[in-house]
C-alpha cells in the first residue's frame, strides 16, 4: 500500500503520526497547495514518509502524482468542496480512495426547506458504476462524522437490535480555546457549508426531506463529564449514507453548537458572508467565506490553547434481541490533553484522522475489500471497532 495524503492542513497532519506507529503501508505522501506545509507534516517521520505539491482543484495533478509515486490509495484531507477533483483524479490513475466528507449538495432551488436538491454525495454515487467497472473502490465519508458514527450504526443493525426505529448521529463537547472570543476547532469553511445548508432527515416510506436550519433543539447529555448540551439539526453525510445500508424507521443528525455559535453562524449568512461566489474588492475578486476563514485561527494550530473533551457517537432507539425495547449511545470520547501529549494535534482533528488510517489498514490486510462507490455501512464493523481499541483508542456503549 502507498498512501497519497492530499491536504497537510489538520487532519491531513494528524493522520500521519497516527499512522507512523502501524507498518500497514510502505509509503506515505502529503501533499498540500503549499509543498512547505506538507514538508513540515513529514518532517520527524521515518524514511516511509516524504512530501510534494499538489493542486486540489485539479483532477489531472492529482493523477499525475499518483502515477509518479506508485499510488495505490488517496486519503483526501481537504475541504469537501475538492473531493470531486481528487475522486475523479484517483479513479484516473487507477487508485483506491478514501474521503472524511463528501461531494457538495445544493438546496432545492423552490422548496430548500421541505425537498432536497442535490444530496451530499450525489456527484459520487452517480458514478459508482465507473469504479465498480474499473475494480476499484471509493470509500467515502469515513472520518468520525461521517464515519465511525456508521460503523456505530452498522455495528447496531448486526449485533445489538433486530428491529430499529431510529438512529441519531449526535456530537457534542465542552471544549474552550483560551485567548479568542470566537474560535472554531475544525475548518470554518466546512463548518459554515455544513451548519446553514437545509438539515436532512430520513423516514422510512418517505425517504429524504429537508428541514430548517438549527431545528428540532435537544438537549443531549454526553459521556465522560461533557454532560448537557443542546443539539440541533445539521446537514451531515450519515444521513445520506446509513439508509443505503442500515434499516430503520428515522435517521438525523444533530449537533452541539452552542446558542453564541448558532448566533455567529446566522449572522454571517445575514451578512453574505458565507457565500463561496467571489465578489469584488478593489482590484481583487475574493469568495467572502474564504475571507472569513483567513480571518480565523487555524484549527491545527489551536491545540495548547484548548481545553476539555470531544464526543461523536450514534443513538439507537428499537427492539434488542432478545425482542425488548432498547436504546443506546455508542461513542468515542477523545481529551484534548492526552491527544497533545500523545500525538502533539488537537483532539477535534486527531479523531477525525484516527479513523480513516483504521480504514486503510483493513482494506491493506484485505478485511474490508469491495468495488464501487461504499460508505463505511457496507463493511463487517466489529473489525474496525477492535482495530480502533488496539489503536489505543476505545470506544464506549450506555444503555439509554
Amino acid at each position: 500500500m502507498r498512501v497519497l495524503v492530499v491536504g497537510a492542513g489538520g487532519v491531513g497532519s494528524a493522520a500521519v503520526p497516527i499512522a507512523a506507529r502501524r507498518s500497514f503501508f510502505d509509503a506515505m505522501v502529503v501533499a498540500d497547495l503549499d509543498p512547505d506545509r506538507a514538508r513540515r507534516a513529514v518532517s520527524d517521520m521515518d524514511r516511509r514518509f516524504s512530501a510534494a505539491g499538489v493542486d486540489a482543484s485539479s483532477a489531472s495533478s492529482v493523477a499525475s502524482l499518483c502515477r509518479d509515486a506508485g499510488i495505490t490509495h488517496v486519503l483526501n484531507a481537504v475541504d469537501p468542496r475538492f473531493v470531486m477533483p481528487i475522486f475523479e483524479g484517483a479513479l484516473a490513475a487507477g487508485a483506491d480512495y478514501v474521503d472524511m466528507a463528501m461531494s457538495l449538495s445544493k438546496p432545492h432551488p423552490e422548496r430548500p426547506h421541505a425537498e432536497t436538491g442535490v444530496k451530499l454525495g450525489d456527484d459520487q454515487f452517480a458514478q459508482a458504476d465507473r469504479w465498480a467497472a474499473s475494480g476499484r473502490l471509493a470509500l467515502v465519508g469515513m472520518g468520525v462524522e461521517p464515519g465511525l458514527s456508521d460503523v456505530f450504526a452498522r455495528y447496531a443493525a448486526d449485533d445489538l437490535f433486530s428491529e430499529i426505529d431510529e438512529i441519531g448521529v449526535r456530537d457534542g463537547a465542552n471544549l474552550v480555546v483560551e485567548g479568542y472570543d470566537f474560535a472554531p476547532s475544525f475548518s470554518i469553511w466546512t463548518t459554515i457549508e455544513e451548519c446553514l445548508n437545509p438539515p436532512v432527515v430520513w423516514e422510512a416510506g418517505s425517504g429524504w426531506h429537508t428541514t430548517e436550519p438549527f431545528s428540532e433543539p435537544e438537549v443531549f447529555d454526553f459521556p465522560a463529564g461533557i454532560g448537557p448540551v443542546e443539539c440541533v439539526n445539521v446537514e451531515h453525510e450519515e444521513v445520506l449514507l446509513i439508509p443505503r445500508w442500515v434499516k430503520a424507521g428515522r435517521v438525523t443528525f444533530k449537533y452541539g453548537l452552542g446558542s453564541e455559535f448558532i448566533e455567529v453562524l446566522r449572522t454571517l449568512h445575514k451578512l453574505g458572508l458565507d457565500r463561496t461566489d467571489a465578489v469584488r474588492v478593489g482590484g481583487v475578486s475574493v469568495a467572502p467565506r474564504d475571507v472569513v476563514a483567513a480571518c480565523l485561527p487555524d484549527p491545527a494550530t489551536l491545540g495548547d490553547r484548548m481545553r476539555g473533551k470531544t464526543c461523536a457517537g450514534t443513538w439507537v432507539r428499537g427492539t434488542g434481541k432478545n425482542g425488548e425495547p432498547r436504546a443506546v449511545y455508542l461513542y468515542h470520547v477523545v481529551d484534548n490533553e492526552w491527544s497533545m501529549r500523545e500525538y502533539g494535534h488537537q483532539a477535534v482533528v486527531w479523531q477525525t484522522a484516527v479513523n480513516p488510517v483504521v480504514a486503510l489498514e483493513l482494506l491493506a490486510a484485505g478485511t474490508w475489500s469491495g468495488t464501487g462507490v461504499l460508505g463505511p455501512e457496507a463493511f463487517p464493523a466489529r473489525p474496525f471497532l477492535d482495530l480502533l481499541t488496539a489503536y489505543g483508542s476505545p470506544w464506549g456503549m450506555e444503555e439509554r
